[in-house]
């Protein structure tokens, strides 16, 4: 099922949680100036992952920001924080204006072209505690963004855009996964933020 729907008071999930897509938060040509600022600024590193006792390292790069002193473990790697950027704190209060939400942690990913992805998962780690708000913003390249309800297997997807904010709120990472599809027809990159809240 696709859904291309930029209410943004709209629940994109039939049940079991509420996702919300704000659509583009910000005009075309300050996405570009965040995308060029971003892509030149950040730490931009491989990412790491260990599974079944094996280390991958991934094409795709990551960045983790926060307030001091936090850490972040997944797939059982932990990375630590660096400091906010300008660019990042102004992102940060527009996202928490218009989720009404407070973040204290960013976990960024640039991904190169379509061939780059991530698989399906929840983003439920135990530091994140639950009923979470993950607030999510995408510059660069429009990617499918997928989610999968973990007993039905319902399948929502919506394409997110340059510019563009997706908010997964309350019981979402508990009752779904969600993925970023891999596409031969994107063969520019996409910077994707997630504003996160670590306990």
């Amino acid at each position: 099922m696709d859904l291309f729907n930029n209410d943004p008071t709209a629940n994109l999930l039939p049940y079991d949680g509420p996702v919300t897509y704000q659509g583009r938060i910000l005009p075309p040509v300050e996405a570009i100036h965040y995308f060029d600022c971003l892509m030149k600024t950040i730490e931009w590193k491989n990412d790491e992952a260990r599974i079944f006792g094996k280390h991958f390292i991934t094409r795709r790069k990551v960045a983790w920001y926060s307030d001091a002193g936090y850490s972040y473990t997944y797939s059982n790697t932990t990375k630590n924080a660096l400091p906010w950027t300008s660019e990042l704190l102004s992102l940060k209060k527009l996202v928490e204006d218009m989720s009404g939400s407070s973040f204290n942690s960013c976990l960024l990913n640039l991904y190169h072209d379509g061939s780059e992805g991530m698989a399906w998962h929840s983003d439920d780690e135990r530091s994140l505690g639950k009923e979470t708000t993950i607030a999510s913003v995408s510059f660069g390249a429009e990617r499918k963004f997928c989610f999968r309800h973990k007993v039905t297997k319902q399948t929502i997807c919506l394409v997110l855009e340059s510019g563009s904010l997706l908010i997964m709120k309350g019981a979402t990472q508990t009752n779904w996964l969600h993925r970023l599809p891999p596409t031969k027809k994107v063969t520019t990159p996409r910077i994707n933020l997630t504003f996160r809240t670590i306990n």
